[in-house]
Parts: C-alpha cells; sequence; structure tokens
C-alpha cells in the first residue's frame, strides 16, 4: 500500500460524521493527496453505517451555505477523484457532502463488488440522514456520476417522498453499459468458474493526466467483480419496471462516451422522467468529473443557473 497515507489506519481513526473530529496525520496526508484539503471551508472526515457496511463519509461547508450539494460517485472511483466538482459547488455557495460507496475507496466491503444494488439505495438514505443530523442546509441537490447517477436515478423513481427538493444533475448516467449484450453473455459464461476478471483501464477523459493519475491511486480496485455484473443485470430490469417520475433531471452527457450505452441510456430517461433538461458535449468522453477544463467549465455553466 502506498506510504503516502495508511488507509487501514485512516480508517481506523474515524469516529461518526457529526463529530466534527480534527483530521488525524492520516487524514491530512489522504487529503493532499487528492487535493482535498480546500482552503476556505470547513471540511470533515468520519463514519456512519448502512446495509451492514461501514461507510466513510465527507463533508466541506461554506461558511454560510445556501444549499448542500449531495454528490455520488461512479464505479471503481472514491470522493478524493471529485476534487473539481466539489471546488465548483463550494463556489455556488453549497455545502457538499458525499460518501465512498461499499467496496470502493475507503468505505468497507469486498471492493468494487455490490451484492444487490438495493445496498446503494440503503447507503443513499443513510447518507440523507446524515445531511440531516448534520443539519445541512436545503434545497438538497443531488449529483450522480455514472453509476452514482444510475443510484440517483433508482432514488427518484422509487422514492416519492424523498428530502431531495432542490435539482438531480446526472453525469453520463448508468442504465446500462455499452455492449451490454456481450457483457450479459460473458457473465454468463465466466461465472461458474470465476469470481472475478483483471480490470482494464481506458482512456475515459480527454485529460492526459487523468489515467496516469488513475493508474497509481492507492484506492484503485484492479479487478472487476462478476458479483457486481450480476446486480447491475438485475438491477437493469429493475429500472425498466420501475414507475415514471414527475422529476425533470438535469443531464449531461458526452458523445465520445465509451463506457455506457448512452443513447439507450437517454432515451430511457426520456421515458421516465418529465421533460429531463439535456446538455450533449459532442467532445466528452465518460470521465466528466475530470473532463478537461473547458468541458467542465461549459457544463458547469450550463447548470450554475439552475441552482442559483
Amino acid at each position: 500500500m502506498s506510504a503516502i497515507f495508511q488507509p487501514d489506519s485512516l480508517r481506523q481513526s474515524l469516529r461518526a460524521l457529526a463529530k466534527g473530529d480534527a483530521l488525524s496525520r492520516d487524514g491530512l496526508a489522504y487529503q493532499g493527496y487528492y487535493g482535498l484539503g480546500i482552503a476556505g471551508c470547513e471540511a470533515r472526515l468520519g463514519l456512519f453505517e448502512a446495509a451492514g457496511f461501514q461507510l466513510v463519509a465527507q463533508l466541506w461547508s461554506p461558511p454560510r451555505p445556501r444549499g448542500t450539494l449531495i454528490l455520488l460517485h461512479g464505479y471503481y472511483d472514491h470522493m478524493g477523484l471529485y476534487r473539481h466538482v466539489i471546488e465548483w459547488a463550494l463556489g455556488q455557495g453549497l455545502a457538499v457532502l458525499g460518501c465512498d460507496l461499499p467496496g470502493h475507496g475507503l468505505s468497507s466491503g469486498e471492493r468494487a463488488s455490490i451484492r444487490d444494488f438495493a445496498h446503494y439505495q440503503a447507503m443513499l438514505d443513510g447518507l440523507l440522514a446524515e445531511a440531516s443530523a448534520n443539519g445541512l442546509p436545503k434545497p438538497w441537490h443531488l449529483l450522480g456520476q455514472s453509476t452514482g447517477g444510475a443510484i440517483a436515478v433508482d432514488h427518484l423513481l422509487n422514492n416519492a417522498g424523498s428530502p431531495v427538493d432542490g435539482h438531480t444533475i446526472l453525469l453520463a448516467p448508468l442504465v446500462r453499459p455499452r455492449a451490454w449484450g456481450w457483457s450479459q453473455l460473458s457473465y454468463h459464461a465466466l461465472r461458474p468458474f470465476v469470481g472475478s476478471i483483471a480490470r482494464r483501464f481506458s482512456e475515459n477523459t480527454n485529460d492526459p493526466t487523468f489515467l496516469p493519475f488513475l493508474e497509481a491511486d492507492p484506492l484503485q480496485p484492479r479487478r472487476l467483480p462478476t458479483a457486481w455484473v450480476g446486480a447491475l443485470a438485475k438491477w437493469v430490469r429493475h429500472i425498466e419496471r420501475s414507475p415514471a417520475s414527475t422529476r425533470s433531471p438535469l443531464i449531461v452527457q458526452g458523445e465520445q462516451d465509451m463506457t455506457v450505452d448512452w443513447r439507450h441510456n437517454l432515451a430511457v430517461l426520456e421515458r421516465k422522467f418529465a421533460g429531463p433538461q439535456l446538455l450533449r458535449l459532442p467532445g466528452a468522453r465518460h470521465h466528466l468529473a475530470n473532463e478537461l477544463p473547458e468541458l467542465r467549465r461549459e457544463y458547469f455553466d450550463y447548470l450554475a443557473p439552475y441552482l442559483a
């Protein structure tokens, strides 16, 4: 494990997020490694439990927040990769709350795996409870990248009484991945024999520095568990059966996305939501949270008036 910070030691030093403890030496080293020590705001790092997992949550708050952004990261990701989104939201006067998904980053669980996507919903319920326990101001906005977008979509479609009373932002949301038919065939062929396959890192942004950073990141999973693919297959059927919603999420989608089946996904979201607002970026790839600065600026400028 990287000597830059020690994840196991950091986890052991954490208490409940609401405690507001000063960051340990490992916590400061973690924030420094990922650029999360953002000036001019209060920052907390702590734990909560949901669905049998110990989940590591982070909170950033400007001096007088006028609302809150609940942030959900993508598959293989963790909160350490979302500095650009966090800084933008703080610049909009919003507090930011997020956590590492089960099996990701600093949270507990089999790496990059899940038995049922319902566990992600329990995690989000717990995260929203943390927002309430920490007195975070409303409106509460929800932003999800890729699998984080899938979690947000499921929440909106199946929780009429959701406490999320602001906007929902979906960055390259997952409904099904690219080449989904082949993925399912491979899953059924491999499942009896292997529990995981080696992960293939890919160029999923136009930023030439992002892929080398990922490959060196000590919190990156190195395997793709077949259990996660099976859970995704069940979740896709669940979403297709879910009732439509009167909500109107804001969707940002790159047209060079080679990770999700974005044309199919947009068609599904058009059916499930009432007039979702869509920004298509012809040159952008999948990981919009870490795209080139000019592409981030384009979609941030598009989103900002909705949050004003």
